[in-house]
């Protein structure tokens, strides 16, 4: 079957939950590097939606101006693309010992309009899978882990940086893949901070072999 050239690019993530065969369910998403920007938004409204250029900029800070405003004031601003509302966080358990001291700002909720979610999803092109590892389904695999390991600490070091080249990990899941092997008993690497770098060196019973 040829490969699809079209669609909305998405990649593969493992989720925190396991299917059957003790692998981590898949879950997808669209592709990281697909965005588009306030200029983008501009210009596109100018070329092709008769709008002035500068007035969808000018559009969205007055509307961030407003909305910001009442919604500090604790009221639900509604608008075509959605609601939204001030979001407040605290745990309780007896309502009267909550006061307004126990409760906090919490963000912003939005909750999308019917035809915002139509529009969203009048993609007629279907889905293609980007290239590439999954997610960071990697880090299930110890073989190709520990591949990564030695070769990043060929040097007699390593870093997260240069960690997260040799297992194709992002930032987070590359620390905390490291920093994993620095703590407990069996403990295999040792982390000092340089800076705002953190340098991860092997203790004597894992020196990595030379090619």
């Amino acid at each position: 079957m040829p490969r699809k050239t079209n669609g909305v690019v998405f990649e593969l993530h493992p989720g925190p939950n396991k299917g059957e065969d003790g692998k981590p369910l898949l879950y997808a998403r669209t592709a990281g590097g697909m965005k588009r920007t306030m200029d983008d938004l501009d210009d596109f409204c100018a070329n092709y939606r008769h709008v002035t250029k500068g007035d969808m900029e000018r559009l969205f800070e007055t509307f961030l101006d407003v909305a910001g405003m009442w919604l500090s004031q604790g009221y639900r601003v509604e608008t075509p693309i959605g609601s939204f509302a001030m979001k407040l966080t605290g745990e309780h358990t007896d309502a009267s010992k909550v006061t307004g001291y126990d409760i906090m700002y919490g963000g912003v909720e939005f909750t999308p309009s019917k035809d915002f979610v139509q529009k969203a999803g009048s993609n007629c092109e279907g889905y293609r899978r980007a290239t590439g590892p999954v997610g960071n389904s990697q880090m299930y695999d110890s073989k190709a882990m520990e591949e990564a390991l030695r070769q990043s600490l060929k040097p007699g070091f390593t870093t997260v940086r240069r960690f997260m080249v040799h297992s194709g990990l992002k930032r987070d899941s590359a620390q905390k893949f490291l920093d994993s092997l620095t703590v407990g008993a069996e403990a295999r690497l040792r982390r000092v901070r340089d800076g705002k770098t953190f340098i991860y060196t092997p203790l004597a019973t894992v020196t990595p072999e030379e090619k």
